[in-house]
């Protein structure tokens, strides 16, 4: 097999959420294996500083700001790409955030802001991708997970349930579209070093439970997510979709 077969040589990458955490490390990681990437966040401030930074080190690279749980600028940014000539070859859906608190105290607004970041962002900026990918025959859409695609953890029930949504959302879209040659999986992370994740690696017994549980005994790095980014965004996975790899040490896979 050759390595040619991981290579994103000609290739535009949007990554959703990529101005800092997963998001960055993942567009970077692209960026090294060939591809172009466009940089996504709605903080333009902190968009701009990661879109300098990345071209100051020599990556091809330009921003998108729009904001992912807002429809009627993700239609608007597809259409600047239009304009542009920019066509995106490979959608990471990246973008999330995180709340942690009892059902019994959470309200609906709560609720719904991580459903719609979390899940219904990868639906609208998918559906927007797959309207032009389909005429190419062509696409590879990388969704972001979690564990709790899988299992449940108290006190993070929407971002559960948004991230079952994930791997069954990655599903209906191979479903759709994998006859048309796009080819939809996803990334399910373990426990990461992220600024999401600051005030858990900082608590003394949190930390000793994640490295615990975990058989590989540690925190996973951003990284460490950009191997299965890059087999599911180049043309060794040409035949694989629908399927979710989870990068958590192997904590799914114990008691």
């Amino acid at each position: 097999m050759s390595i040619s077969l991981f290579s994103l040589k000609n290739k535009t990458a949007l990554v959703t959420g990529s101005s800092r955490g997963l998001g960055h490390a993942i567009a970077v990681g692209l960026a090294q294996a060939g591809a172009s990437i466009v940089l996504n966040g709605a903080n333009r401030d902190r968009l701009v500083a990661a879109f300098s930074k990345m071209r100051e080190e020599g990556m091809s690279v330009r921003e998108s700001c729009f904001d992912v749980t807002d429809e009627a600028s993700v239609i608007a940014a597809f259409e600047a790409f239009d304009r542009e000539g920019v066509a995106i070859d490979i959608l990471v859906n990246n973008a999330g955030i995180q709340l942690r608190k009892p059902m019994v105290e959470l309200s609906t607004a709560e609720w719904q802001r991580v459903i719609d970041t979390n899940l219904t962002s990868a639906f609208i900026v998918g559906r927007e991708a797959a309207k032009r990918m389909i005429p190419r025959g062509s696409g590879k859409i990388v969704n972001i997970g979690s564990l709790t695609s899988e299992l449940a953890r108290a006190t993070v029930a929407p971002y559960t349930v948004a991230k079952g949504g994930i791997k069954m959302l990655t599903k209906a879209m191979t479903a759709e579209w994998a006859e048309h040659g796009i080819q939809v999986n996803a990334i399910g992370p373990g426990y990461m070093l992220t600024d999401m994740n600051e005030a858990l690696i900082a608590n003394p017994q949190f930390d000793a439970w994640v490295k615990g549980r975990t058989p590989a005994r540690r925190w996973g790095k951003p990284e460490e997510l950009v191997g299965a980014a890059i087999f599911l965004a180049s043309a060794a996975s040409d035949y694989v979709s629908g399927q979710i790899i989870y990068v958590d040490g192997g904590m799914i896979s114990v008691l």
